[in-house]
């Protein structure tokens, strides 16, 4: 037979649609040719292709052979399609059987000897095939990727294994299943950060119900160990968030993350452009905020940035994706991060410090360094403190400071618990019908609040971010519903917006 059909999957996002690698070969002059809407790196194929098949032994067909990679309007990019190429000639030209290749996907790039390299987005690829019942064919420099889906594939090195299997002369092997067990926490402890107990409780809020958190105080108060101490302190991720987050950094070429199940932290440097912060490219990749999925984007000096590249995040921050459109192709990200940002008040950073010197930092030149962090942007951010030094002599103090990590963890997983209980998400992700149904608060609660935005400015999403914020709190004091001191606090956690604003 001078036609055979092998399946394999292409990259779309986090998406891995079908291809059909349709294989013709037919009478006249010698020729290789691919169609279906290849880049250069699949047309280069031919060339692999051809060198592979003769090292291994086999014979390239002299006859016309035409691929198509359906659909058509489906762009194709990469080497994944090398070994589905290689084996629709090898069957097409009758040297292996085609009786079962139906049952199997193939996914690999090809050595010139041969031999099977790593590709990427082997995730979403697998668990497709495993959606429509076939199993998944690919590189053994991709088992410990394979590995996370707990799927049942196989793996192979060469391209003559692949071909012996399908022979049924030796059987390719299964890839190793890694069991979903939750990892040590293997970043800095709450334990080790001195005093700061205001800036510790809000990290507590903040955890526990995913909110967006805004540090502010002079250099070396503690604030860049505060937000690195957050993924300790954040419940571990379940089965279906930790294989979103490995097929995030699949598709986008990244090192497989040592920690399954604990949540990423992304530290970008303030050098970063919009298109490395959201994602982009010809053929769009992730950026920054989608590998901070289900984990922590930390902004260090955020008034560094360019407010221009900080302002490309205000609509994730609200819709927890990223759609990114480009000529070629439109993909949508998953972007449900939570923000974690520090900055100083001043270039300098000792505005108003006692005892420190100042280097000429002006009311009028700090409030122009603070407004790189735009009102929008700011009116997202539910919790926002400031960091003050600390006092003399605690630094030398050998007296146990404060809770570890793993006491405050038990209680943002109890908080959590009873969160997704009650709504099916966290509390900074709840609608508007949902903060009606399980945020409402009585008369006199609302009076406060109303009276509270009228002195401080601030806008109508901010008063619904105060009472998700104060649901929060109450859910940390195992309250039924928002009470005075619960809205009070809340409400103390915005006090530094209206100094941030420009004209504030």
């Amino acid at each position: 037979m001078s036609l055979a059909v092998i399946f394999a999957r292409a990259k779309v996002g986090i998406h891995a649609p079908l291809v059909h690698v349709e294989t013709h070969l037919s009478n006249g002059l010698p020729a290789f040719s691919i169609v279906g809407l290849p880049e250069a790196a699949v047309k280069e194929s031919k060339d692999r292709v051809r060198s592979a098949i003769i090292n291994s032994n086999f014979e390239f067909p002299a006859s016309r052979i035409t691929v198509n990679l359906a659909p058509a309007d489906l762009p194709k990019e990469g080497g994944r399609f090398d070994l589905a190429i290689a084996l629709g000639i090898l069957a097409a030209s009758g040297q292996i059987p085609q009786q079962d290749i139906a049952q199997y996907e193939f996914l690999g790039e090809l050595a010139l000897t041969g031999a099977l390299r790593k590709v990427d987005g082997v995730i979403p690829a697998a668990m497709a095939a495993s959606s429509v019942n076939r199993q998944l064919i690919l590189p053994e420099s991709n088992q410990t990727e394979i590995a996370l889906t707990q799927e049942t594939h196989l793996i192979a090195g060469h391209l003559l294994q692949v071909c012996q299997h399908l022979c049924q002369q030796g059987p390719l092997s299964e890839a190793p299943k890694q069991a979903l067990h939750k990892e040590a926490f293997h970043g800095p402890d709450l334990s080790q950060v001195k005093g700061q107990h205001h800036a510790k409780r809000a990290l507590e809020i903040s955890a526990a119900g995913a909110h967006n958190l805004l540090m502010s105080g002079p250099p070396g108060t503690g604030k860049s160990l505060l937000a690195h101490c957050l993924p300790g302190i954040l419940p571990s991720l379940n089965q279906h968030e930790a294989l979103e987050v490995a097929s995030l950094y699949s598709v986008s070429n990244q090192p497989t993350r040592p920690y399954f199940t604990t949540r990423p932290f992304r530290q970008p440097h303030h050098t970063s452009s919009g298109v490395a912060l959201v994602g982009g490219g010809s053929h769009p990749k992730p950026g920054e905020i989608s590998l901070a999925h289900h984990g922590v984007l930390f902004l260090d000096e955020i008034p560094e940035f360019n407010r221009k590249v900080l302002d490309v995040m205000r609509e994730p921050l609200e819709t927890g994706r990223i759609n990114i459109s480009r000529a070629a192709q439109q993909i949508e990200y998953p972007a449900r991060f939570q923000l974690v940002a520090a900055m100083n008040p001043c270039p300098c950073g000792y505005i108003k410090q006692p005892n420190k010197r100042c280097s000429d930092c002006s009311e009028i030149k700090a409030l122009k360094y603070q407004s790189a962090v735009s009102g929008p942007l700011l009116d997202r951010i539910d919790i926002q403190i400031e960091v003050p030094a600390l006092p003399k002599g605690l630094l030398s103090s050998k007296e146990a400071d404060s809770e570890n990590s793993l006491t405050v963890k038990s209680r943002v997983e109890q908080a959590c618990q009873q969160q997704f209980t009650r709504q099916g998400c966290h509390n900074a992700h709840l609608t508007q019908q949902q903060l009606n149904e399980h945020c409402s608060l009585p008369e006199s609660l609302s009076h406060i609040l109303e009276d509270a935005l009228e002195k401080l400015g601030l806008s109508a999403r901010a008063y619904h971010r105060i009472i998700k914020v104060a649901r929060t709190i109450a859910d940390l004091a195992q309250s039924p519903e928002i009470e005075k001191p619960h809205l009070l606090e809340a409400l103390g956690y915005r006090q530094m917006e209206r100094r941030l604003q420009p004209n504030g």
